[in-house]
Parts: structure tokens; sequence; C-alpha cells
């Protein structure tokens, strides 16, 4: 075993003189990752003393030390001792939130700072934490695009966004209008659709479907599809569920709002049909439940909102804002009811799972003292520790599924070579220690090292 600091440099010394021997030519611009396990998102056996070959954005080969030469001058990271995996993904965010108590409060007082500081402040964070694919899901369609323009431009540094812009319901709460759009009848809502699609978005979010006609439901899910968007609905009340169900949506978010301990029989019957025919129309449930399982762990904490890594990249004044309002949990409307809830989430993850439809990581990103980055890795670990989900079924849940989901499966969401180089790792073996994942040692956006 090699036991001490000068036999374990002696070992590394040995992996990258290995890796680099055979040298091609023309290494300019070739980044090599050596050393380290790969979990490529396949869901196969991981591969020991990887090497990953990046060219521009792109991955160009994949092997091992000793089997693929890293080109001379290429820059080399070395990954020994580390899992190395996909880029992560959190599927349900809310740029536009960093974590403040009092929603209308924050509505009214930060419209101008949200595309200027406050998305710019979240996006970094998330990709700190190795998170490189965010699906934002309600927002300004303005601030929205104007921020996803300035990460893909390189002006500042962040994941790459997938957005749906503003919620669409049947009517926005006051002073959410920016970012609510409401829907007066079928042909609203496929104008509000044709809207959307044009503007660039990916994806198209309702909510308080159980509020709205079928027949506006139908034809906002209907005008999605004729774009190739896929539809996101909420999943707070069983209605909401039977009506997506009805309409043809592509995925559910959340785990309930309702106290009720299960889903009701009729709703599990009608998830498991649908996803019975999941070759032909994929049904994915994007739960969300750390932030509920672990609220009054939080809450008890004397030290999580105090956390400066929280704050780190807004305005001083902003993220002092942040902190006064949560530092009482206990006091948040938002938290009214969770404990009530907890003891329901265990059965309804289980339902969900039990049903067929393909789980994904999401976080809810942004909600009171929910913060970007933290936030995924934690929901991770919940998936692992508490609800027993594999650990290589929930990193493909945060990599590969998300990629399925979004219809960018061919460019994203797996290391192989012709990929975009989204790439992390981390110190450790997450099959075994999927805490590491709080921690992570290096992230690779479209082939540029960030971390």
């Amino acid at each position: 075993m090699l036991a001490s600091p000068a036999r374990r440099a002696v070992c590394l010394a040995f992996v990258l003189a290995l890796a680099l021997a055979a040298p091609v030519a023309d290494a300019q611009g070739t980044l090599a990752l050596v050393g380290g396990t790969l979990i490529d998102g396949n869901g196969g056996r991981p591969v020991r003393n990887s090497v990953i070959l990046v060219q521009g954005e792109r991955i160009t080969a994949i092997g091992t030390v000793g089997s693929l030469a890293v080109p001379k001058g290429a820059a080399v990271i070395s990954t020994e001792g580390m899992t190395v995996l996909p880029g992560l993904w959190d599927m349900h965010v809310h740029l536009m939130l960093v974590g403040h108590g009092d929603y209308g409060y924050w509505d009214k007082t930060y419209p101008r700072e949200i595309a200027k500081s406050i998305m710019p402040a979240a996006a970094r964070q998330s990709l700190m934490h190795g998170i490189t694919s965010v699906r934002d899901l309600g927002s300004s369609l303005e601030d929205i695009v104007a921020v996803r323009d300035r990460i893909n431009r390189g002006e500042i540094p962040g994941p790459t966004i997938y957005a749906s812009g503003p919620f669409i319901q049947h009517a926005p709460y006051p002073g959410t209008e920016a970012f609510r759009w409401g829907v007066n009848g079928a042909e609203d809502g496929r104008a509000k659709v044709r809207k959307l699609a044009a503007a660039g978005m990916n994806v198209i979010k309702l909510i308080d479907q159980d509020m709205m006609t079928m027949d506006e439901i139908a034809a906002v899910v209907d005008e999605a599809h004729k774009h190739k968007l896929p539809v996101v609905a909420h999943a707070h009340r069983p209605e909401e569920v039977r009506r997506g169900l009805a309409a043809g949506v592509d995925d559910f978010e959340h785990t309930g709002l309702a106290t009720a301990f299960e889903f009701p029989a009729d709703i599990v019957q009608a998830l498991r049909e649908r996803a019975a025919r999941g070759n032909i129309a994929p049904l994915f449930w994007t739960p969300t439940i750390d932030v509920l399982t672990n609220f009054t762990t939080r809450r008890d904490a004397n030290e999580f909102v105090d956390d400066p890594e929280w704050y780190r990249w807004l305005p001083d004044s902003i993220a002092k804002d942040v902190h006064r309002s949560i530092v009482r949990l206990d006091t948040l409307a938002y938290y009214r009811q969770v404990p009530g809830r907890q003891p329901t989430l265990a059965t309804k993850f289980r339902q969900i799972r039990e049903s067929g439809v393909r789980m994904l990581v999401g976080t809810d990103g942004g909600v009171p003292a929910n913060f970007h980055g933290y936030a995924t890795a934690q929901e991770m670990i919940t998936w692992v520790r508490r609800y027993g989900v594999d650990p290589m079924e929930t990193i493909r849940a945060a990599t590969f599924w998300p990629s399925v989901a979004m219809g960018v499966d061919k460019q994203v969401g797996t290391i192989e070579p012709g990929k975009i180089a989204d790439i992390v790792a981390v110190r450790g073996d997450l099959l075994e220690q999927i805490e590491r994942l709080q921690y992570v040692d290096v992230v690779v956006r479209k082939g540029v090292r960030y971390k």
C-alpha cells in the first residue's frame, strides 16, 4: 500500500510519465485529464487510470494510461485519486432567486439587479460547484435571455442555460407579471408559446394547471410540441398531475405540497401506463425533494445561514439582505407547512420511482435558503442516503438523463469522443462516498477549465 506522501508522489510521477509517452504532433490547445477513475455517464463499469483528451470544446479521445498517449505540449490536469464524470445538471433552478426569504419583497426591490448582478452570481455559484448545465424554470424573458447570451459569449462564467422564460398559468399572481404569463383561452395559450419559442426558449413551464381549462392546457402542450419544446408542469396537487397527464406533458416537478400520505391510486396507475409507453413518449419527474427533506436540519443548524459561501459574488448589500431574511427559517411562510409534509416524502418518492417514470436531479435552487450549486450535491446525497437510490443511478439522473430530457444527448450528458467537454472531477470514490460531490475539485465546461 502506498501509505506515505513520498510514495504517492512517486506513483503519480510514474502514471504521468506513462501517459506522456509516445507523444503525437500538434498538441496546441489540447487539454488532457489524466489518472482518474472515469464514470462516463452511460452506466457501465468505471474505468480506472483514465485519459481524456480535449481539443477546443470537444472531447477527441478517451483511453487509459499506457494505452492512450498524451500529446506533447498538452495542458495536463492530474485527476489521480479522483472520480471523473460528466458535468452535472440541475434540472430545476431559479437563477433570479438566491435564497431570500420573502418573495414579495424580493420581486419589488431587485428587478433592476436580476440580470445585472443576481443571475450572474447564481450562475457562477452553480458552475463552481460542478453544475455545467441548468434548466431555469421561471424568470422574465428579457433577463434570462440577456444572461444566457452573456454566458454563451464568454463574458461571464456560468453553466449552459436551458430556459423556460416565464411560467404559464391562468392568471399571474399580483406583482409577478414579468415572469408569470396568464393565459386567457386556448389561442392565447398558443400565442404565448409561440412568443417563447421565437425567443429561443428550450422548454415550456406550466404551473397551477388545475386552475386552467383543459382546452388551455392542451393548446399549450400541443403548440409546444409543434415547436419541439418539452413541457414541464407542477405536481403540487393531484389534479395538476391528472390534467398534465391528460394533456401529454413531458416532465412533472416537485413531490407534492399536499399533506396526504401518498399519491392517489388513479395517478399511480396513470403514471405506470404512461411510463410503459416510454419509448414513444418518455415521462420524466424532477422531485426536488431535498429542500423539504432536510428543512428541519438546516433550520436547527446554528451556522448554516451564516456560511459566506452562499453569498459569494453577490453585491454586499444584497448578500446582507438575503442573510437577514433567513436568520430564522422557522418564521418563513415558505416553510410553514413543511414539517407536516416531511413524513409523506418517502412514500411519494417511492411511488414515483416504482411507477417507472424517469427521475431527474433538480433542486428548486434559489428558493429560501436553498443555494445554487450547493443544493445539487445535497439533492443527490439525499437520494442515495435517505431514499436508497443507487449512486450510479443518481449520477446518471444528473448527467445523462437530463440531456435526454432536453433532447441534446448527442452533444452532452456523457463523456465520449465528439461530445462537448463538460467534465468535473471529485477527489475520492463517488460510488462509495457520494458526499464528495460537495467538494468538486475540477470543473471544465466546453473545454475551458474554470476550477
